[in-house]
C-alpha cells in the first residue's frame, strides 16, 4: 500500500482566528467594567430628603442654605419641615420614612434609641436660654419649680433636651405647669404673662431669642452651677456669655452669664452615601466654619463626639479634606472616577496574573492539540515492534490515516508548524515499520527508526510543552 499524501493545515487563518480570540478576553473585561461602572454611577443618589423644623425656626433656615450649595453640585436637596429635632430623630430611625439627613442636637436621641443612627458634624453651639419674668433674680433651675414654663411641644428638640434636665432638678408634672410652647410662641406667652418662664434652644441671633434678649421686661438666667451639668450630661457644655456681647450701646447683656448649652449636629443613617457625607461635609464648612458669639474661628464643622458614633466618612474627611479629585473637578465627575476606579482595581489584580498567564496557555493550548496524537502513536509502534505471528497490517495503517487527518486537520499558529511537520514524520516512520515489518525487514527499519525518533525527539525538546 502507497503512502496517504498528507494535507497541510492552514496555519496563517489559524493564527487570526486566535488572535481573535484571545483578544476577546480583555476587550469583554472592558466592557463589563464599563457597564458596571455606568450602573453604579446611574445609582449614585442626585436626590436627598433633609429633615430641618419648624418654619420658624433656625434649622428651616440653614436648609434652605443647604438646598442651594449642594444644587451647584448637581444635587437636588428635599427639605422636609418638622416638628423639631426630636421628631427628625424618629423619622432617620425609620427608613421607610425617606428622610436620609437631618439636623439634630446633643440630648435628643437616647441610648437605647440610636439604632444606626450616626453624626456626620456638628455645626454649632446651641445655648440653653432661660427667660423669666420676675423682679428677683433667679440663678437655680429649681426656683422655677411650681410655676408655669413653656418647655417646648412633644416632637421639639427643646422639650427632649428639658427633660433630663428639669428632671435632676425635680421639676415635673406633679409640681409645675408645663406647657408645650416653642419659639416665637413661647416667647409671646411669655411677653403677655401666660407662662412664668420659658426655655429656648438655638443661637443668638434665632428670631425668638434676639427678641427676648431685647426685651427689658424680661430677665436672662445666669446658671449658678453651670459647672456641674457637663459632669451629669456628658453632651452639655459650659458657655460664657460676656457683659454687652449682644448689644454694647444697650448693655446685653448687662453682665457675664453662665449658660449651658449643646452643639447641632447634621445626623443620618450609616447607610448615606460617602459622596454625600463629603458633600454635606463641605456645604457645612462653607456655612458654619466663621467665628460666632460662642464659635472659635474654623471650629465648626467638627466630629468631636456629641452622644452618637460618628461616621468615618465624615470623620476621614475631617481630618484629611476632600480628595485630589473632589478638589479640581465638579463633584458628579469625580464621584464617577472614583467608583470607576474602585471597580477597576479588583479587575486590574486579577487582569495582570492572567496576562502573564494567557501567553503560556496560549502554548499549552496549541501544543496539546499536536501531542495528544504523541501517546496513540506510541502505542501503535510499539505493537508494530513486539507483534509476532499474524500481523494486522490493514488495522494499523488505518489507524496511522485517522491519525495523520486528525493532525493534518489541527489549526495552529505558524509559530508551531515546525511541531506539526515532527508529528507527521513520526506518522511516517511508524508507517515505515509497518510496511518493514510486512516484508520481513523490521530489524533494519527498527535501527533506522530509532536514529530518526532521537533527531525528532531533539527537535521537539526545543519547544518543550509548559504544562497548565
Amino acid at each position: 500500500m502507497t503512502p496517504r499524501p498528507v494535507q497541510q493545515p492552514e496555519f496563517p487563518a489559524a493564527s487570526r482566528f486566535e488572535r481573535v480570540r484571545w483578544a476577546l478576553i480583555p476587550a469583554a473585561c472592558l466592557a463589563v467594567a464599563l457597564l458596571a461602572a455606568w450602573w453604579l454611577q446611574s445609582t449614585m443618589p442626585r436626590h436627598i430628603v433633609l429633615a430641618s423644623g419648624l418654619p420658624d425656626g433656625i434649622y428651616h433656615q440653614y436648609a434652605q442654605r443647604y438646598k442651594e450649595i449642594l444644587a451647584r453640585e448637581g444635587i437636588a436637596v428635599e427639605e422636609r419641615m418638622t416638628g423639631g429635632a426630636e421628631e427628625n430623630a424618629r423619622l432617620l430611625r425609620d427608613p421607610k420614612s425617606g428622610v436620609d439627613v437631618a439636623f439634630m442636637h446633643g440630648g435628643v436621641v437616647r441610648p437605647t434609641e440610636r439604632a444606626n443612627l450616626i453624626m456626620l458634624a456638628t455645626l454649632y453651639y446651641e445655648p440653653l436660654w432661660i427667660f423669666y419674668r420676675d423682679s428677683v433674680v433667679h440663678p437655680h433651675f429649681d426656683e422655677l419649680r411650681h410655676k408655669r414654663l413653656a418647655v417646648g411641644s412633644p416632637e421639639s428638640g427643646v422639650r427632649a433636651f428639658m427633660e433630663p434636665l428639669l428632671a435632676a432638678n425635680n421639676i415635673t408634672t406633679l409640681n409645675t405647669e408645663l406647657v408645650p410652647l416653642v419659639n416665637l410662641a413661647a416667647l409671646r406667652a411669655l411677653q403677655a404673662g401666660q407662662v412664668d418662664a420659658a426655655f429656648l434652644v438655638g443661637p443668638a441671633h434665632f428670631p425668638a431669642i434676639w427678641q427676648a434678649l431685647h426685651d427689658p421686661e424680661l430677665k436672662l438666667m445666669s446658671l449658678a452651677r453651670a459647672d456641674a451639668y457637663p459632669r451629669l450630661f456628658p453632651y452639655i457644655t459650659k458657655l460664657k456669655l460676656p457683659t454687652g456681647t449682644i448689644d454694647l450701646a444697650s448693655h446685653i447683656p448687662d453682665r457675664e452669664m453662665d449658660l449651658i448649652g449643646t452643639k447641632a449636629m447634621l445626623v443620618a443613617r450609616d447607610d448615606l452615601s460617602p459622596a454625600i457625607v463629603n458633600l454635606l461635609l463641605e456645604a457645612g464648612r462653607e456655612l458654619h466654619g466663621q467665628q460666632g458669639l460662642f464659635e472659635a474661628d474654623d471650629e465648626f464643622p467638627n466630629t468631636a463626639p456629641v452622644d452618637l458614633p460618628v461616621s468615618a466618612d465624615a470623620n476621614r474627611h475631617h481630618r484629611f479634606g476632600p480628595s485630589l479629585l473632589h478638589r479640581y473637578l465638579p463633584f458628579v465627575v469625580a464621584a464617577y472616577v472614583e467608583r470607576l476606579v474602585v471597580l477597576l482595581l479588583p479587575i486590574v489584580f486579577v487582569m495582570v496574573p492572567l496576562l502573564n498567564l494567557l501567553p503560556r496557555l496560549f502554548r499549552w493550548r496549541n501544543r496539546s492539540r499536536i501531542y495528544r496524537w504523541y501517546g496513540e502513536l506510541a502505542l501503535l509502534e510499539r505493537d508494530v515492534s513486539t507483534r509476532t505471528g499474524a500481523l494486522p497490517v490493514e488495522q494499523w495503517l488505518s489507524d496511522l490515516g485517522r491519525i495523520e487527518d486528525a493532525a493534518a486537520r489541527v489549526r495552529t499558529p505558524m509559530s508551531y508548524a515546525s511541531e506539526a511537520y515532527t508529528l507527521r514524520e513520526h506518522i511516517g516512520l511508524v508507517r515505515q515499520a509497518v510496511m518493514a515489518k510486512l516484508r520481513g525487514e523490521g530489524a533494519k527499519v527498527d535501527e533506522n527508526q530509532r536514529i530518526v525518533a532521537t533527531e525528532s525527539e531533539r527537535n521537539a525538546a526545543r519547544a518543550p510543552a509548559t504544562p497548565l
